[in-house]
């Protein structure tokens, strides 16, 4: 199939992953209203979990058939994307203002996660148990995020002052299905559009590791990134940082944990000599950053969007030139 015909494949993919997105943030939102829950908990919950499909798919699929440097690098290099390229892009949009509880408690669980698989890979490999640690990791997350839910619930009575008018449905069968939809288009787009520029990529000759941690985990991040920018362009900066913090909490603890689960994952060549070990290093430093920018006001304003968005171009740079 000629370039052309492949590249109008993963035009039809950002289609369906724009409109996914819309759906899915309207029917989440809705969900918070009608239930009385936060924005931010629906957030790292329903829309990480269902943005995190794409990953999950690809690195198991990955780790069944041994390609190990993809399922990794695909969870590494789309953790990296989130906030350097996806947060940077949000807030360049719309700064974005978000609750106090996101830098106090979300991030430094992220970033303490972050470490933890740092750690877990320093013998170049994640194996059964390993990643029994880490699924059991991503089930107590999902418990804390409920019990969250039931505490917040009680102070339901401020909720629509929180939420700006996104176009409310109120039938619980419509939202639900706006979310299924939502979440089908997001994870459809994203498939269509990650196999596309992987023959892309292959035709014009890149390695697996490059794939992993560029075009695969771009492709694998567009849900984030639709979702994340259209919620920030409509106002909803809960769900813009929320979805994001989680989803990077999910890529790990879940994608990983259930793919190495599966199957051990073996980095070829060893942790450190493979050069992995710096890629671990940006995805930890890139999730600090909005800690740092949102300590004292918490808003990551324009020019903090503009310094994400400098650093994730800095780190292609990085990879193209090693490639």
């Amino acid at each position: 199939m000629p370039l052309y015909a492949l590249a109008l494949f993963c035009l039809v993919g950002f289609v369906l992953l724009y409109f996914g997105a819309e759906w899915l943030v309207k029917g989440s939102s809705s969900l918070a209203r009608s239930l009385g829950i936060t924005p931010i908990v629906i957030g790292l919950t329903v829309v990480a979990f269902g943005t995190s499909t794409p990953e999950l798919v690809v690195s198991l699929i990955s780790s069944i058939q041994g390609k190990s440097m993809i399922a990794v690098g695909n969870v590494v290099g789309s953790n990296i994307c989130n906030i350097a390229l996806v947060l940077g892009l949000s807030a360049v949009f719309n700064p974005i203002k978000s609750d106090p509880s996101v830098v106090r408690r979300d991030i430094p669980i992220m970033l303490a996660i972050s470490a933890y698989l740092f750690l877990l890979t320093l013998n170049s490999i994640l194996g059964r148990i390993e990643g029994t640690t880490l699924f059991a990791g991503i089930i107590l997350y999902t418990l804390f995020n409920y019990y969250l839910a039931k505490k917040e619930t009680a102070g339901a009575a401020g909720i629509e002052s929180e939420l700006e008018d996104i176009g409310f449905v109120a039938s619980r069968t419509k939202q639900i299905l706006l979310i299924v939809a939502g979440i089908g288009g997001v994870v459809g787009g994203a498939q269509i559009v990650v196999d596309n520029a992987v023959k892309i990529m292959t035709i014009l000759g890149v390695s697996e590791k490059f794939i992993g941690l560029t075009i695969v985990a771009f492709g694998t991040s567009l849900p984030e990134l639709a979702t994340s920018v259209v919620a920030a362009m409509r106002g909803e900066m809960d769900i813009s940082i929320g979805n994001l913090v989680g989803s990077n909490v999910f890529n790990i603890m879940s994608v990983l944990g259930v793919a190495s689960m599966v199957r051990p994952i073996p980095i070829p060549g060893g942790f450190f000599e493979s050069g992995l070990w710096v890629d671990y290093l940006v995805m930890m430093f890139t999730s600090f950053l909005p800690w740092l920018m949102m300590r004292r006001d918490t808003t990551v304003n324009r020019r903090d969007g503009f310094i994400l968005l400098a650093c994730y171009v800095g780190y292609l740079t990085y990879l193209i030139v090693k490639a």
